[in-house]
């Protein structure tokens, strides 16, 4: 039977629109981290989705099509940022910032500035310091803070978290004194005389942090809203959430119903038992926004702060070894509970012996090969016999470039000359086939991913130090970089077949760049700006 003319138009029209591209992105020099198709010059969107990623789209084409040439300008997949802290970031935007001061003057006298906007008995809080900056290098004391905060409890967090310098209004309001006693997984540093000096280490943070007053709901929400926008200014379309509780799950559910989250989330529970038991019985929240299917524990502190659980003391502090937060025993219950429930453990390890015990405690709920994609975050120092753990139980390594070069300049000295080997070790993980996915745990690190490449690829500072690199064996080639950047960060949330890449049918999930970061000199990448964030086909940040 012939067609008659009306129904062919009809069907050409038909073919017509099932084609067209609601956005056409051509003329572009595409990195796609697809290993069939590599490289392209077009990508064009339909419905939030990749309808075609190649050379030649013109047939995509259509009246309502949204073209934008580009130039020749460089286009990646998406940036996933595998560790961050976003309610952390919001509010550190709103605090004092003390990172990269170096001096203990200098942050005092911050402090005193605010104090004089602030009212009697307000709390003034700030985060970034890093004694290891300073000349002396020494753990600050309470003089400098009494003396410019007379009248205010002040409590500001260091750099990496895990410890909080008070001043003696904010000690007396925690009923800290000679006589308390140091908490489990935390340490009270003590002067001669056995007094608190100021600075509390790990889980002993809390007994201040819980005189603080707890930000509002819509406080929260402020906060997380603000960092999603940084994150999506900085081209990250994902970030993975690495730590939540009851008042961020409220807040991402609120933005997500109001289609105001410009950036995907993937979250991980706070390991607090009521929370995780919660979860467990309701099981995991899967969409394209927000998902919920991990559990985020703490095995050990951080290696700045001495809180780093070493299986060997401290190479310039020999009476201390780090804190175990939460022991193998614990961590192993936790995972065992979670296997079986369809979620995720992925366990914050620093120290050689808190990975060693993550490890070993993962090792009784995987058994062997497995699925189950559990994580060790950071995985900063790996003591030898311990790397084929991660092979042999496909343990995901979660981990930080910025941090290898922020602690490069003083790591050996805290680890001395043999165990520093084992330390920040991508090249040692990816040659045993380990799957290594890149963050920057903000706000600890700055959240430019773009920082984080660059340190990936060099191992250098920004100026370029040390001549070769850091351990330069150990650097990640840029196709490496790129990867763990992006569809290594997609698989340690199971969303590899969706996003991670720049294939057809995947998420139109992508950004521009100003620079090449694949080609440049290694010190033009640290000058790349992100001119345009694309989630789900929709422009979120356009420079």
């Amino acid at each position: 039977m012939r067609l008659k003319p009306a129904f062919l138009t009809l069907a050409i029209v038909a073919v017509s629109q099932a084609q067209t591209a609601d956005l056409l992105v051509k003329n572009a020099k595409i990195y796609t981290v697809d290993p069939k198709t590599p490289k392209a010059t077009a990508i064009a969107v339909r419905n939030g989705k990749l309808a075609a990623v190649g050379n030649d789209l013109k047939a995509f084409e259509g009246p309502t099509t949204r073209i934008i040439d580009a130039k020749g300008a460089t286009i990646i997949p998406g940036l996933i940022d595998s560790h961050g802290h976003v309610e952390g970031l919001g509010s550190s935007l709103e605090m004092l910032d003390l990172r990269g001061i170096t001096s203990e003057a200098e942050i005092a006298g911050k402090v005193k500035a605010a104090a004089a906007k602030a009212a009697p008995g307000e709390w003034i809080v700030g985060r970034g310091w890093d004694q290891n900056l300073w000349m002396n290098k020494q753990f600050p004391t309470t003089d400098s803070l009494n003396q410019a905060a007379p009248k205010n409890p002040v409590a500001l967090t260091r750099i990496d978290g895990h410890a909080t310098w008070a001043n003696r209004a904010a000690l007396d309001a925690a009923d800290i004194n000679q006589n308390t006693k140091d908490p489990d997984g935390g340490r009270i540093i003590r002067d001669a005389q056995g007094k608190p000096a100021g600075v509390l280490v790990d889980t002993a943070q809390g007994m201040v942090r819980r005189r603080i007053p707890a930000a509002t709901p819509e406080q929260v929400r402020r906060h997380i809203a603000r960092a999603l926008e940084e994150c999506a200014r900085l081209g990250l379309t994902s970030v993975h959430d690495a730590g939540v509780g009851n008042a961020e799950i409220a807040a991402y559910h609120a933005l997500a119903q109001e289609g105001k989250m410009p950036v995907r989330v993937y979250a991980m529970l706070s390991n607090q038992p009521a929370l995780v038991d919660a979860w467990l019985a309701r099981g995991p929240e899967i969409s394209e926004f927000f998902t919920i299917r991990s559990i985020k524990a703490y095995a050990d502190g951080a290696l700045g702060s001495r809180g780093a659980a070493l299986l060997a003391p401290y190479a310039d502090e020999k009476s201390a070894s780090g804190l175990m937060i939460t022991g193998q025993a614990a961590i192993q219950d936790v995972a065992v509970k979670a296997a079986a429930r369809g979620f995720q453990v992925n366990t914050h390890a620093i120290g050689d012996r808190g990975n060693h015990e993550t490890l070993d405690a993962y090792v009784v709920a995987l058994k062997g090969t497995n699925n189950k994609r559990f994580r060790v975050e950071h995985a900063q120092v790996i003591a030898p016999e311990d790397f084929i753990k991660f092979q042999k139980y496909s343990v995901i390594a979660s981990m930080q470039p910025t941090h290898a070069t922020s602690d490069m300049g003083w790591a050996a000295d805290r680890l001395g000359p043999e165990r520093v080997k084992g330390a920040y070790a991508w090249q040692t993980l990816l040659k045993l086939g380990v799957h290594l996915a890149n963050g920057s745990d903000f706000p600890v690190e700055l959240a430019n991913p773009i920082d984080g490449f660059y340190a990936a690829v060099t191992r250098q500072d920004k100026q370029g130090r040390p001549a070769g690199g850091w351990f330069p064996d150990q650097r990640l080639s840029r196709e490496e970089a790129l990867k763990s950047f992006t569809l290594e960060g997609a698989y340690a949330a199971f969303e590899e077949n969706t996003k991670g890449s720049l294939e057809a049918g995947k998420l139109a999930d992508f950004v521009m760049l100003s620079n090449d970061i694949m080609t440049v000199p290694p010190a033009e990448i640290l000058k790349t700006t992100v001119t345009l964030t694309v989630v789900g086909g929709k422009i979120v940040h356009q420079q």
